[in-house]
């Protein structure tokens, strides 16, 4: 056995001990770890803003709200499609704050909360402003607020600030449903 007195131990800062000079591929993981999450961040924005745009391209605007006798806080139909797409925005984003962390599997609820809020979006404007159909209009933009209520509420649990993304959604859709609701009395 070994005497205790021969024993040295060793030094993190001794020059003696062989430091490893290539750190490559560790640098090389992270920035492969990093293109993805950019990729996918890129993708969770881009398909529900892509969306939202097919969503007004193809609704098109009507001659009715253009016409129409609007108090002064209606906004212009130019200001309601930005904050669409802005709203699409938030959510993409939020979705993926919540997808990153693993939301989607912990919380399985909160996937189809964010597809049903998505889906009553998209529709939501063509309803309202293309077809002038504001009783069908206010049932929707009635389903987005819940659902977006879900979501806030889920994605809130697994990522605060996804959570908060989505408090500036829920309140266009609120001022939106106010909105319809001003144009079924119209």
């Amino acid at each position: 056995m070994a005497s205790s007195t021969n024993l040295k131990q060793r030094i993190k800062d001794d020059p003696s001990t062989p430091m490893p000079t290539n750190n490559r591929p560790k640098r090389e993981k992270k920035m492969a770890m990093a293109k993805r999450g950019l990729r996918s961040l890129a993708t969770a924005v881009a398909i529900p803003l892509s969306l939202t745009l097919a969503s007004i391209y193809f609704s098109g605007a009507t001659e009715r709200y253009r016409t129409l006798q609007k108090p002064f806080w209606f906004p212009p139909l130019w200001a309601v499609y930005v904050t669409s797409m802005a709203s699409s925005l938030l959510m993409g984003l939020s979705a993926w704050l919540v997808w990153a962390e693993g939301g989607f599997h912990k919380k399985p609820t909160a996937l189809p909360l964010y597809i049903a809020q998505l889906v009553l979006g998209l529709i939501r404007d063509p309803i309202v402003f293309g077809c002038g159909t504001s009783r069908v209009g206010l049932v929707v933009c009635m389903g987005l607020f819940g659902a977006l209520v879900g979501c806030s509420r889920m994605f809130r649990e697994v990522n605060p600030i996804a959570g908060d993304l989505v408090k500036p959604c829920l309140a266009w859709t609120a001022y939106v449903g106010v909105v319809t609701l001003q144009l079924l009395f119209a």
